[in-house]
């Protein structure tokens, strides 16, 4: 990953090849992107960079300290974490503007699934999950404030979420239908047919597909970010379905070239192994995870050809996430 120098540099999208991917799949994202995202009147930078700086302001007053003290500190811990990418808040209002949504009636979910984002996250370290100590550079929640404090940060900021949506967003601009269909998306997304089963079979194994695992812990965080902006924004059953293909498809991309990049960046050890058994790569070999990782990466962007209709500009974020999914390069460096 390349980081900006300056730590005031907002965001400063790039789409370049990563050198730690093989130059072949490098060079076929590289085509994809220049060609997809590249709208004259679109200023992809300040997007971004306008909403994530708003998001975090959000987040920072929908998680204020009280009693217990700790247990929202470790909140805070993670879910203002500077380097974060909130690529599901954004995801969320960026499906919801295609619409013609606003994106006021989209803050209070974008902040609800970076909440929920984060809870799945410190839950995943836990040594009694994936056991992990670093978690964005920096160290995991547990690692910091223990893991009995880690569990019940978790488990406060799942409802928390689900009290936000409700509590703050307007009944001027979205429907009490809309919103308990949106409640339910997320419930669905991370419950024990959603995140939790993909959790379980990733530490239990099974006769389950790699597949079952990657689509349910990873693609199900972006299928449900970007149907939740669908939602919001008045989109229809056949344009959801657009879009929580779409989603899922690029939640898995992201991960896959992570798995990707993991092969190629690290000599050996036993982290390697431990997660190349999980991995597409661990399975299928690095050639054969470029390929599917192709796939994916054409998938995604097919699925939201039939939104080319509302204008480049428009559909342009989306897109977008295809290739940050895809090469990486692109640092989303805030301060906070």
């Amino acid at each position: 990953m390349l980081f900006i120098a300056s730590a005031t540099t907002p965001l400063i999208p790039t789409f370049r090849p990563s050198p730690l991917l093989p130059m072949r799949l490098s060079a076929a994202l590289i085509r994809s992107s220049s060609a997809s995202v590249s709208p004259s009147n679109f200023d992809l930078k300040t997007y971004w960079t306008t909403l994530i700086t708003e998001i975090n302001q959000k987040l920072d007053e929908a998680i204020p300290v009280k009693y217990p003290a700790q247990i929202y500190e470790s909140m805070r811990y993670s879910v203002l974490a500077q380097g974060a990418k909130r690529a599901p808040p954004v995801m969320c209002v960026a499906a919801c503007e295609l619409f013609g949504g606003n994106r006021l009636s989209a803050f209070p979910t974008a902040c609800a699934l970076e909440m929920v984002h984060a809870a799945s996250l410190i839950h995943d370290d836990l040594p009694c999950m994936d056991d992990d100590s670093i978690r964005r550079g920096k160290p995991s929640n547990h690692t910091v404030y223990g893991s009995d404090i880690a569990i019940l940060a978790g488990d406060a900021l799942f409802p928390l979420g689900f009290q936000h949506i409700v509590s703050h967003t307007s009944p001027d601009l979205v429907p009490q239908s809309t919103i308990l269909k949106v409640i339910t998306e997320i419930a669905r997304t991370v419950g024990s047919t959603g995140m939790a089963a993909g959790q379980y079979v990733d530490l239990e194994g099974g006769p389950f597909p790699v597949s079952f695992v990657q689509e349910k812990k990873f693609g199900a965080m972006g299928e449900c970010s970007a149907v939740c902006g669908g939602l919001l924004g008045g989109a229809s059953d056949d344009e959801l379905d657009r879009l929580r293909k779409y989603g899922r498809a690029v939640g898995m991309l992201y991960q896959m070239v992570d798995d990707i990049r993991d092969y190629h960046e690290h000599d050996g050890g036993d982290d390697r192994k431990k997660k190349k058994k999980k991995s597409y790569v661990g399975l299928f070999g690095a050639e054969k995870a470029m390929e599917m990782a192709e796939e994916l990466r054409v998938k995604a962007k097919k699925e939201l050809q039939v939104f080319d209709k509302y204008g480049q500009d428009t559909v342009a974020p989306l897109y977008s996430f295809v290739d940050f999914a895809a090469h990486r390069d692109f640092l989303l460096h805030l301060s906070t």
